[in-house]
């Protein structure tokens, strides 16, 4: 027994280490695994972060894009006098003018509705804040002749006035009457200080018959 005595210390230090590095483990352990996590969880948000980083370069470069096609158009977008005005209040003075068009050239009207702020227009996606856009759907009356004037007129027209859409029938019982189903695509400033004089409406203005 002796000869053993002079290892029971020994024996008790390395038990004591053990000891200790069992309760080390015991109170670190969790910790390092929430650091871990944390890490992880900092890791997935950075990345998150790049990609909304990304879409968001994206859709700044695409407004960019949008504004610079503003530039070298014929056409302009119409601008309020005044600001702070509702989208009724916009939208009155292109409609009225779309009106006076079509009186001016015999058209009757059959029936219209409107849609404020498509959500397929690249204005609307892009720039709502700042565009305000109005889809006028008519079925008009007319003559061939009278429906050519005010088309014409449309390509006149000082502000850009989309043509979405034109269906032309021959009425049944005179085939010189037209029945049309016309869409026209309506765009505005949603203030003055938004538009310049070389701010004129988006590249390659349909105002034209579409094909």
């Amino acid at each position: 027994m002796e000869k053993y005595k002079r290892y029971y210390g020994l024996v008790i230090f390395i038990v004591a280490i053990v000891l200790l590095l069992g309760v080390a483990y015991l109170l670190v352990g969790p910790k390092y695994q929430e650091v871990k996590s944390l890490d992880s969880e900092i890791e997935t948000l950075t990345a998150s972060l790049d990609q909304k980083k990304v879409l968001r370069d994206n859709v700044e470069k695409k407004k960019k894009k949008l504004k610079d096609s503003l530039i070298n158009s014929q056409k302009r977008i119409y601008s309020p006098i005044d600001s702070g005005l509702e989208n009724d209040t916009l939208f009155f003075t292109l409609y009225n003018d779309v009106i006076e068009m079509l009186h001016a050239n015999s058209v009757k009207i059959k029936s219209i509705d409107y849609t404020y702020n498509p959500t397929s227009d690249i204005f609307v996606q892009l720039g709502k804040d700042v565009y305000f856009v109005c889809d006028v759907n008519m079925q008009i009356v007319s003559n061939y002749v009278n429906l050519g004037k005010f088309v014409q007129d449309l390509y006149q027209y000082p502000y850009y006035i989309r043509i979405n859409n034109i269906d032309t029938k021959p009425y049944q019982k005179d085939k010189k009457i037209l029945i049309s189903d016309i869409s026209l695509r309506l765009y505005a400033h949603t203030s003055p200080d938004e538009i310049t004089d070389d701010a004129p409406a988006i590249d390659g203005a349909q105002t034209a018959l579409p094909q």
